[in-house]
């Protein structure tokens, strides 16, 4: 596979469905729901290959079409699906032990796949306002335990971040934090972290290709 359309595995951490989903620190899970509805993947299944994960891939069928949307601020974004081959692996443990599962799916990834591909990991970021993008390859987790999980299980792995703003409250007790960042989403708030799956699509572009 030419350098110019590097395979991902697109991981997203956050804690398990049914009971925490749609909470502000399951956003990376939203995130990643929102690439499988907008683009032509397989719906999410377990995998016992990928560390229990819920993984889906793309559809190999070609598409006749570009698929348009409307993201923040009404920008125009074209899926072209056929340009893309990531697997989208949703973590299946609570945040704060992500690094044991991702470390054993990415490990089985690679190994099927050979080098060259990247990992990416999609989670939510209480340092920016709600839905706002940013990513980082390597540096300090910020005190959140899912990403310092992460470092821990795969400390010799490069590997980039993507994190989604949820916003913080007003109190920086960790008691408050907590109820915060596990609280469910309002479908306003929903809506903002949802409509920010544009950018991230091109960024996992830019990955792929080289650019970031």
């Amino acid at each position: 596979m030419s350098r110019a359309n590097l395979p991902l595995l697109v991981a997203s951490i956050g804690n398990p469905a049914p009971a925490y989903t749609n909470t502000l620190h399951s956003a990376g899970h939203a995130i990643l729901n929102r690439i499988q509805v907008v683009r032509p993947f397989t719906p999410f299944e377990k995998n016992k290959k990928l560390a229990g994960g819920l993984v889906s891939v793309p559809i190999t069928k070609s598409r006749v079409s570009l698929l348009p949307f409307f993201g923040e601020g009404g920008r125009r974004y074209e899926l072209q699906p056929e340009d893309d081959h990531w697997t989208l692996w949703q973590s299946p443990s609570l945040m704060n032990v992500s690094g044991k599962p991702l470390g054993t799916a990415w490990k089985a990834w690679e190994k099927d796949r050979g080098m060259g591909g990247v990992l990416v990991v999609i989670h939510d970021e209480l340092e920016k306002e709600l839905g706002k993008v940013s990513l980082r390859r390597g540096g300090s987790a910020r005190g959140h335990n899912g990403l310092k999980s992460i470092q821990a299980a795969l400390p010799n792995t490069p590997w980039v971040r993507i994190g989604i703003g949820i916003g913080r409250p007003a109190s920086r007790e960790p008691a408050d934090v907590a109820r915060y960042v596990l609280k469910k989403m309002s479908q306003n708030e929903l809506a903002t972290i949802e409509d920010s799956v544009g950018e991230v699509i091109e960024l996992l572009r830019d990955i792929a290709e080289g650019k970031r």
